[in-house]
């Protein structure tokens, strides 16, 4: 009777294949790395052409507008409720209302600047923006609205 030992193979011992009876290979497996070359290549053809493809037209060219450009108000609200119509304060809404009507009367309405104040109350705003409505002033918007923002 005969006694072997097993001695287990160590970690760092280098792996030799072994023959036909089903042994460990070391080699990379490469087939996922091709499947991802084939996929970046398909790409890449696809979309080179739509990369270069150009299409020529030709726009008409239209003249610049003769219209002129508009005349614009600065409208401002003071801290306490003052309207000021392009540097000149107002007196009364009574005074505010007519000088909305005279400019929507004009063929171009001005454009209407309004600056508020960021101590003003709502309401002096709420009734600007009443009294322009109601006079059918078209172009009027917020200017220098930045200062709002903290």
């Amino acid at each position: 009777m005969t006694a072997h030992a097993y001695h287990p193979r160590s970690i760092f011992s280098p792996r030799t294949p072994r023959a036909a009876g089903g042994g460990d290979l070391c080699e990379i497996n490469t087939t996922p790395l091709i499947d991802v070359m084939l996929v970046l290549l398909v790409t890449l053809i696809i979309t080179l052409p739509m990369m270069t493809h150009t299409v020529k037209l030709d726009l008409p060219q239209s003249p610049p507008s003769q219209e002129p450009r508009p005349q614009v108000i600065e409208l401002e609200i003071d801290f306490d409720g003052t309207v000021v119509w392009s540097g000149t304060p107002l007196e009364s809404e009574q005074q505010l209302e007519s000088y909305f009507r005279a400019e929507a009367q004009k063929v171009h309405q001005p454009e209407i600047h309004l600056r508020a104040d960021r101590r003003v109350k709502y309401d002096f705003v709420a009734r600007v923006l009443a009294s322009a409505q109601r006079n059918r002033i078209k172009k009027m918007g917020f200017a220098d609205t930045a200062e709002f923002q903290d």
